[in-house]
């Protein structure tokens, strides 16, 4: 009997029908991931990632008594305001990386092999519990996307060498959350014809894919059903109602143009960390990202009084006060963004629960590098804070031993009421961070 299973050929001729079923050619081996019954921690995973590493010396916690203090004049002072709240991480290695394009590759991964092939902490999360949502993922930029799309600027996978690129501009996410009827002032109840035609083609494709499934051998036909039930997803998040019985929802329409533009970064990332909580608050994700620049990000932090890039900043010697003054006075603004999403998740209310966004999120604040002028990735500076219904030991300086990353990534899975043992390449480290869960 011919074999009749397709042909890399016949999916590549398949045209859009090959194109969307791409991920389910690369599930074919991909075992399935383990998932956690009757979960238990937080509700939401928030990830955001500032770049370029870190001055140590600046950027360390004071340890007092059982707690810390963030020095005056320190990168982390800032967010003085919610010191209880924090946990700070000191001595978390990437083992085996190094330099910018290394730690950001490794950065949410934990480095390739091992049962979650590549995926980064969001994408396995969001797989995990972001099955029933309109977006079970939702990946959110700052200017991440004049080089293109590489290593260097991202940071998001759903497997190896598969990048999930962020949306940099705020117009263009409110539309994808909330409509652009909604988006231009539009009638909510005319039909977007965008979102119609949308449709349309995944009606096409999915017939397509139906008629390959008569072709497929058995033991593969539940794999393309997986597809297509991800197909079915995907239909629904253009179809279903984007929250708008909920109090807030939608948000007014960001008016913002230039978003590309050098100094309207601040006003970008306001936007981007608005839509962020509204899509949380709205119910339209559970975990989402935001992607401050890339590594090696050549902003200019003007409204900080800097006067050359951020990478440029970051490769000053001790030696150069002044050039050391203004990293810190721009790492010292990203603190204070990150105070600010802090407040915004605390000032809205849990969707018909207790207490706010706040107290049942995880929020984790990564890094690509360690020393910035070394170019190393040990001691990369991480912060977790957020309720995360109650999983969170908060108020914490938690100073770790050349600890691999690879047992933070599972510590957060663990937050997150997953039960996975490992977590990118399994060689480096097995099972969480006694001093992150415990």
């Amino acid at each position: 009997m011919p074999d009749r299973s397709p042909t890399r050929r016949q999916f590549v001729g398949g045209g859009l029908a090959a194109l969307l079923a791409a991920p389910f050619v690369a599930q074919l081996a991909a075992p399935a991931k383990a998932r956690a019954q009757g979960r238990v921690g937080a509700r939401r995973l928030v990830v955001v990632f500032t770049p370029n590493g870190t001055v140590h010396r600046h950027w360390r916690p004071v340890p007092r008594g059982g707690g810390f203090e963030l020095a005056p004049g320190s990168i982390l002072e800032p967010l003085a305001p919610v010191r209880d709240d924090l946990v700070v991480l000191d001595g978390v290695d990437y083992v085996g990386v190094s330099n910018h394009e290394g730690g950001m590759a490794a950065m949410l991964t934990g480095g390739a092999g091992g049962a979650t092939q590549g995926a980064s902490i969001d994408q396995y999360v969001a797989g995990v519990i972001g099955g029933d949502d309109r977006f079970p993922s939702l990946e959110i930029g700052v200017q991440t996307s004049a080089w293109g799309g590489s290593t260097q600027t991202r940071m998001s996978y759903r497997r190896a060498g598969e990048m999930v690129p962020p949306e940099d501009d705020p117009a263009a996410l409110y539309r994808r959350l909330f409509g652009a009827a909604r988006a231009a002032g539009g009638d909510p109840a005319t039909p977007d014809r965008a979102l119609l035609r949308r449709r349309s083609v995944i009606d096409h494709v999915r017939r397509e894919l139906r008629a390959l499934s008569r072709r497929l051998p058995s033991e593969e036909r539940p794999k393309l059903d997986a597809h297509l039930a991800s197909l079915r997803q995907m239909e629904t998040s253009l179809s279903a109602d984007p929250g708008l019985g909920r109090a807030g929802c939608p948000p007014a329409a960001p008016d913002l143009r230039g978003h590309l533009d050098n100094d309207r970064f601040p006003h970008v990332g306001e936007a981007q960390m608005d839509l962020l909580v509204a899509a949380l608050a709205c119910g339209q994700t559970r975990v989402t990202s935001l992607q401050w620049a890339h590594t090696i990000a050549p902003q200019v932090f003007s409204w900080t009084g800097t006067g050359e890039g951020h990478h440029a900043l970051s490769h000053m010697a001790d030696e150069n006060v002044e050039g050391v003054r203004q990293f810190v006075a721009a790492e010292r603004w990203f603190s204070a963004q990150m105070l600010a999403l802090i407040e915004k998740l605390k000032a809205l209310p849990e969707p018909g629960g207790e207490g706010t966004l706040f107290d049942h999120t995880l929020v984790v604040w990564a890094k690509e590098m360690g020393d910035s002028r070394l170019h190393d990735c040990q001691s990369v500076p991480w912060v977790l804070t957020g309720g995360a219904s109650g999983a969170l030991r908060r108020g914490r300086y938690v100073r770790l031993d050349h600890a691999p990353h690879q047992k933070l990534l599972v510590s957060i899975c663990r937050l997150m009421g997953l039960d996975n043992p490992t977590f990118g390449d399994p060689s480096h480290g097995t099972g969480p961070l006694a001093e992150v869960v415990g």
